[in-house]
């Protein structure tokens, strides 16, 4: 008798919570009666009589709130890998993300297919230090298994006390073996545009992630540049490798920057709330000057919403690799527990109205990375500079440092090619004309 009594108490509380969540939809989104799925009334007493099973029978007690929280952990999971439920210290980490300073380890993280993924590390972090790459898949934390844990659980494990080392064992393709790699936490400032002038007036901006302020900052280097240039900027490399993406609002921005009409991005979705079109509204900052943007397997998301728009406009020319190939957008829902759950509410769709959902943005110009040419592919000798530790020549300026830079970075060395190529060929049609 007490077993059906506490079945049935159980089944109160699901049917109260089922109805107290129709009434938050039905005050908020206004649906139609004929929109409402009638009550699940036998999955909810299901879902009751395994509750009450666990909370009688499992080898250890457990508390309501934590089987409650797993029964919700596990409804988002099932949906895909970026729907989350984020307690109150993983919303905490999220709001930290998008202000640009957390501590920890620099590498942005998926949960997919229940492997714990790398998409990228972020620039000047021990993640990137340590060679950590796009596509390692981290199967310990520590010593702990990551096999089922969610985002949130691992992020918890990430991050931590600056200072403090952490030991990630790691699947890199090509590697026979797990690698282990130590790495010391730091607090990671991310600066998330970072620009310098390359030779012949010829600028470079690597975006790392979008943030809030990513549209202002971009608009701050782009002065930068053309100040060093005396206003002679003749192109810009864009730099969106390993880019794992994003506020929604800062690619926007930045795609506004560089087009002056047109649409930008657009999003579907069933609620009325998530299906918007965006467009631009400013002045191209660069004037239309030749642009190229760097793309590669780590450029995601947000990154992905900025390519994709300057490609259809023709507005610039994509060069590296296949992009991550994430086209879905996240609507984070606070709890009233200082906890939230963030799912995806839409799709987006560039302005040709393309979906890059798994597919990722194609290249115009495929050019995959070399990480260091050979002195037998550069056809030169070993030289002093090339020797490890060697004295740095003080009268040398950055000009010649950015230079040995360029040839090091394969695709970056491509894209100023490139641009080049395209100022010659109009100068000359210039003159023909």
């Amino acid at each position: 008798m007490s077993s059906l009594l506490n079945r049935y108490k159980w089944l109160a509380i699901m049917v109260a919570l089922w109805l107290s969540v129709i009434r938050v939809t039905e005050a908020t989104q206004e649906k139609s009666e004929s929109e409402l799925a009638p009550l699940p009334l036998s999955e909810i007493q299901r879902f009751a009589e395994v509750f009450d099973k666990i909370k009688r029978d499992y080898v250890e007690p457990v508390s309501d709130e934590e089987l409650l929280n797993n029964a919700i952990k596990g409804m988002l999971s099932g949906l895909d890998p970026h729907s989350v439920y984020l307690d109150a210290s993983g919303y905490e980490n999220l709001q930290v993300d998008t202000e640009g300073q957390f501590g920890g380890l620099g590498i942005e993280i998926v949960v997919e297919n229940g492997q714990l993924k790398v998409v990228s590390p972020i620039d000047d972090t021990p993640a990137a230090r340590a060679g950590m790459q796009a596509g390692d898949l981290i199967t310990e934390i520590d010593g702990q298994k990551t096999a089922g844990m969610t985002q949130a659980q691992t992020i918890e494990l990430l991050r931590g006390r600056p200072g403090s080392k952490v030991k990630l064992k790691v699947i890199r393709e090509g590697e026979k073996k797990p690698l282990l790699i130590s790495l010391k936490r730091a607090i990671i400032n991310i600066a998330s545009v970072k620009s310098e002038l390359l030779q012949d007036d010829y600028g470079y901006v690597r975006i790392t992630q979008f943030q809030r302020e990513t549209g202002l900052s971009l608009r701050k280097a782009i002065a930068k540049l053309k100040r060093l240039s005396n206003q002679n900027l003749k192109g810009v490399v864009l730099d969106l490798r390993n880019n794992p993406g994003g506020i929604l609002g800062g690619a926007i921005d930045v795609s506004n920057s560089f087009l002056n009409t047109g649409g930008i991005v657009s999003t579907k979705g069933r609620d009325a709330d998530v299906r918007n079109s965006y467009s631009a509204s400013e002045p191209d900052l660069v004037e239309g000057i030749p642009i190229v943007v760097l793309v590669n397997g780590g450029t995601a998301s947000a990154a992905e919403i900025v390519a994709g728009a300057l490609q259809d406009h023709d507005r610039a020319v994509i060069m590296g690799t296949r992009t991550f190939g994430k086209g879905s957008v996240q609507t984070i829902f606070p709890l009233n527990n200082d906890a939230a759950v963030k799912f995806t509410t839409a799709r987006y769709y560039t302005p040709n109205d393309r979906s890059i959902q798994a597919t990722g943005i194609m290249p115009d110009i495929v050019v995959e990375q070399i990480v260091e040419l050979s002195a037998a592919n550069n056809g030169q000798s070993i030289r002093e500079a090339d020797l490890p530790g060697h004295l740095e020549n003080e009268s040398v300026d950055n000009a010649v440092n950015r230079l040995s830079a360029v040839n090091k970075d394969h695709q970056l060395s491509e894209a100023l090619k490139l641009l080049k190529g395209i100022n010659i060929a109009g100068a000359g049609s210039q003159k023909q004309g």
